[in-house]
């Protein structure tokens, strides 16, 4: 059943609105999953202002993950990659040891439009917390399509219902899109010690009690629950095996605190160097 139910909290990172569901205080993780956004649904007027945009920005210790359902961003990070990511496409960063990089909506610039779409962090593994920094980008039609009666979808990463992302993760974990129509029962992937549901929009039934969109389901250990989707539903599905505690500031995550106090302070004296295609203005460290 349920074990528990995250909501969605409003978290503002600068002029751009965000629904923050990960970390919570009573969960910080589901499986290696350590930060899950919810960027919209919004409109942006045009022309769209650089005030929108997220300014180079470094991070350490996790993947982000950045899938789009409406909008378009373009991606510049400090390998010197330029990369725009369209909605059903994947942006997978690996920050490693130590990467920078800036997401401005230049492809909405003139034009405008809704943004919708989520981001989210993978931790790495503790081996693989100082591995080089790399980065990658599948195209929608690269990620294989889950299609079933009443269910439409995409894996985007890892392992689930049969199927396997091309896209090359660093633990056990699955990532996938889903949309259910009305009356449809919901498949939750066996095989993944914690496992989750966030409702993008919709509304679903387990065991008698209603959840509408905007909160995230972690779902007991090898419990195997009846999900029905009462109306049209649009949802996103995550879980695996859990990495152990990891410590959490700002942009930064590791297994180590000292580690943590060490990328502060690189990133304070400019050894966290910026994308070279974006290296005109950054976010400078918090003052807490």
């Amino acid at each position: 059943m349920v074990e528990l139910l995250i909501p969605q909290r409003q978290h503002s990172i600068g002029a751009f609105e965000v629904g923050r569901v990960l970390p919570f205080r009573q969960r910080r993780m589901v499986g290696p999953f350590i930060f899950f956004d919810r960027m919209g649904p919004q409109a942006l007027r045009a022309p769209v202002g650089t005030e929108n945009d997220v300014l180079p920005h470094p991070h350490i210790g996790l993947s982000t993950v950045t899938y789009l359902f409406e909008g378009a961003m373009t991606h510049r990070d400090s390998l010197g990659v330029e990369q725009d990511i369209t909605p059903g496409a994947l942006n997978w960063m690996s920050a490693g040891s130590g990467i920078s990089h800036s997401e401005r909506f230049e492809p909405m610039r003139t034009q405008g439009g809704r943004m919708d779409g989520i981001q989210a962090w993978v931790a790495l593994p503790e081996h693989k917390e100082e591995q080089n920094p790399d980065f990658v980008h599948y195209e929608a039609e690269q990620l294989p399509l889950i299609q079933d009666i009443g269910l439409e979808g995409r894996l985007i990463a890892g392992s689930a219902l049969g199927l396997s992302s091309p896209v090359s993760v660093d633990s056990p974990l699955f990532y996938m899109e889903l949309r259910v129509q009305g009356g449809q029962s919901v498949p939750l992937p066996t095989g993944h010690e914690e496992r989750a549901i966030y409702i993008c929009a919709g509304e679903l039934e387990v065991g008698g009690q209603r959840y509408r969109a905007g909160q995230m389901l972690v779902f007991a250990k090898g419990d195997s629950p009846r999900i029905l989707a009462e109306q049209n539903s649009h949802l996103m599905l995550l879980g695996g095996e859990p990495l152990g505690p990891r410590h959490i500031w700002w942009n930064f995550v590791s297994s180590s605190k000292d580690r943590i106090e060490q990328a502060k302070d690189d990133w304070l004296h400019g050894r966290i160097k910026l994308p070279p295609l974006d290296d005109e203005q950054f976010i400078p460290l918090p003052a807490v």
